[in-house]
């Protein structure tokens, strides 16, 4: 059997969920990794708002994930409330990468290191498949939310700042 490409990809297969990988051409002097892929991927008939962005949170015990669309801004307030936390802010890059395993740019929601308290935003489930980072730059998955969720062991809420 052939080795998955990355963790994100191996969890998918271990679980026997249906997915679809993506890749697309990454240039490596972007650092606008969501729109990017938003670009990329809309050639092939994706909504925006389809492609959700893994965003690492600083909260008072920990880390833990936000999984959004690529267009919004995330609420750090409704993201710490949906974890439980009193506050979230940005996690500093390299404790994400560290604690994930992934490159800034290809943090998935699926298959970390060690699996943080991740929320979804509830945008997810207007979808019948939602694309998130397979791990790598360049590399999305396609999947029913409700694995997306179920996998992640992830809670789900409005996280998106107005």
């Amino acid at each position: 059997m052939a080795r998955a490409a990355t963790p994100a990809i191996a969890a998918l297969v271990a679980a026997g969920v249906s997915h679809t990988v993506l890749a697309y051409r990454h240039d490596p002097r972007t650092e606008a990794f969501g729109d990017e892929a938003v670009d990329e991927l809309a050639r092939d008939g994706v909504v925006a708002e389809q492609i959700f962005k893994t965003l690492v949170v600083a909260l008072p015990k920990g880390l833990g994930v936000a999984v959004l669309p690529v267009p919004s801004k995330l609420s750090l307030k409704a993201t710490a409330a949906a974890l439980g936390a009193g506050k979230a802010t940005m996690a500093d890059p390299a404790a994400a990468q560290r604690s994930t395993g992934y490159v800034l740019g290809g943090i998935s929601p699926l298959g970390q290191r060690r699996p943080l308290p991740t929320v979804v935003d509830s945008s997810a489930m207007r979808w019948d498949r939602v694309l998130c980072s397979a791990g790598k730059r360049g590399l999305d998955v396609a999947l029913d939310p409700r694995d997306l969720i179920r996998l992640t062991n992830a809670v789900t809420a409005e996280i998106t700042a107005l």
